[in-house]
This record gives structure tokens, C-alpha cells and sequence, in this order.
């Protein structure tokens, strides 16, 4: 399953159902550029345990707002539609497919 890209208007309806982890993130971010080619190594290899989803903090401020992201990359792991998990900042995979995995 590939990483899909959510809005504002859309962010709720994703979240809903499963294990979803949701990347807030930038273009400009340095650290989120880092994360993107770990996400999709995790995508390919955890997609049947887990949805990531990205959202744009410069294009969607409500969702970002009211989930209180200060800073990016912020990682919110969801279950069935409550947050269940979060990291700020860079981290390895194997801190990341952990976190799916207490999860899942």
C-alpha cells in the first residue's frame, strides 16, 4: 500500500480505522527529507500492520493545530482513530517499526 497524502478535509476519514501512522511534516524540513525513504521502507515492509499517511503543516494548520504539533517531524501513531503514540524528530527505523509493532 502506498504512503497517501492527506488534507485537513480528509485527515479524520484515514485515521478512522486500523493502525495508522500520520508524518507532519515540510518540503523544507530537513529531518522530515531524512524520514520520507525510512517511511516507505517501513510502508513496504509493515503495510499489512500499518497506514502511514504525511499531511503538509504549511498547507493543512487546522489538523496540525489541533493535534498541537510544534515540531516536525511529528510522528502520531493512530488506532481507530485515537492517538495512541508520538515522536518528535528524527529517529532510526528500528525505533520506528517498534513503535508500530507495541501497537499492533
Amino acid at each position: 500500500m502506498a504512503i497517501l497524502h492527506v488534507t485537513d478535509q480528509s485527515f479524520t476519514t484515514e485515521i478512522k480505522e486500523g493502525l495508522v501512522l500520520a508524518d507532519f511534516w515540510a518540503p523544507w524540513c530537513g529531518p522530515c527529507k531524512m524520514i520520507a525513504p525510512m517511511l516507505e521502507e517501513i510502508d513496504s515492509e509493515m503495510g499489512d500492520q500499518v497506514r502511514i499517511i504525511k499531511l503538509n503543516v504549511d498547507e493543512n494548520p487546522e489538523t496540525t493545530r489541533a493535534f498541537g504539533v510544534m515540531s516536525i517531524p511529528t510522528l502520531i501513531l493512530f488506532k481507530d482513530g485515537e492517538a495512541v503514540d508520538q515522536m518528535v524528530g528524527f529517529q532510526p527505523k528500528s525505533v520506528l517499526t517498534e513503535l508500530i509493532s507495541k501497537h499492533a
